[in-house]
């Protein structure tokens, strides 16, 4: 009875609920009347340490056919891409009530500036599209690209996903990422100070960072305007160069195991400003093109497994964030 009541009290004092964290999906549903869908499409675009700007070879950790859905074909025009995206999003979210284009893989804000005004006006021409989510680098935000994403996002939903990937320099340099977390905090300031909305993108367990380094990341961010958070746990993919270091030496490139995650993800997570929303805790890479860690558990379990853990604490999303 006694632990009953106990439970029953630490449910009400979440201020989450069940889930116990301040989930984007949640938030948008309220905002929007429902499920708002991402229709992934490809552009043609590459990165600034891929064709030689910055360096060659591109991050370490990346094989941008590890995160491209299975139906879209880079050779279809951006209209067809997104027709072919919405009878496979169709059929599997039948209750979305709006639909926005998700330029995903590589640098999205890295082009010639008529070429992306292009390409972004091709998809919002769309009948069905409401708008617009941009993957790119804090190091590809010029001036004019922001302003004219302010632009768009008076009439159209607009949100950034940044790639952070870490808080820690020297992490960032190991992973050959080609810009520090200085380069972040601007990006996301920026945006924001042009109403941007901005989601960044961060993976636990890069080489060379700490459990320490790792919880000490929640305070860096909590202090900036960012809107949302995409958690991916590190995966080696084939064909990068960090899967080739693993195979040579699995001690460079530890990795976590489904419980050690979950447990990391419940410390971030408490650490975290309640205002942050949770886009992504996870991800998951096609089996064929994963080299490691294999986990037992598939990334739907994610969610409920955290709000398990954030139970059995007596715990939720924000608790133990000081504020500055």
């Amino acid at each position: 009875m006694h632990l009953a009541a106990a439970s029953v009290a630490t449910e009400i004092s979440s201020p989450f609920g069940g889930r116990r964290y301040n989930a984007w999906n949640d938030h948008v549903k309220r905002r929007y009347g429902g499920r708002v869908q991402k229709v992934s499409v490809a552009a043609g675009f590459t990165c600034p340490n891929r064709d030689g700007t910055l360096g060659q070879g591109g991050c370490t950790f990346c094989n941008n056919a590890g995160f491209t859905p299975g139906y879209l074909d880079r050779r279809d025009s951006i209209h067809a891409q997104i027709d072919t995206g919405l009878r496979f999003l169709d059929r599997r979210y039948p209750d979305s009530v709006r639909f926005i284009a998700y330029f995903q893989s590589y640098t999205n804000t890295y082009g010639e500036f008529e070429r992306l005004k292009a390409v972004y006006e091709e998809a919002l021409a769309h009948p069905r599209i409401s708008g617009l989510a941009i993957g790119t680098r804090p190091d590809c935000l010029p001036e004019a690209v922001l302003d004219y994403l302010a632009e768009l996002a008076r009439e159209h939903i607009v949100e950034l996903e940044i790639g952070v990937e870490s808080c820690d320099d020297e992490a960032l340099r190991r992973v050959n990422r080609g810009h520090d977390f200085a380069c972040s905090e601007d990006a996301i300031r920026r945006a924001a100070a042009r109403g941007l909305e901005s989601t960044a993108h961060l993976i636990l367990g890069l080489p060379g960072e700490t459990r320490t380094g790792m919880l000490d990341a929640t305070r860096r961010l909590s202090v900036l305007p960012l809107a949302a958070l995409k958690l991916h746990q590190l995966q080696l993919v084939r064909g990068t160069a960090m899967a080739r270091d693993w195979q040579r030496d699995p001690a460079s490139v530890p990795l976590l195991d489904e419980e050690a995650y979950i447990e990391l993800l419940a410390d971030f997570v408490e650490r975290l400003a309640p205002h942050i929303m949770l886009q992504r805790l996870g991800s998951e890479v096609p089996p064929a093109l994963k080299l490691a860690p294999q986990w037992n558990m598939r990334l739907a379990e994610l969610a409920p497994r955290l709000s398990a853990e954030l139970a059995r604490r007596g715990s939720w999303q924000g608790r133990l964030y000081e504020a500055a």
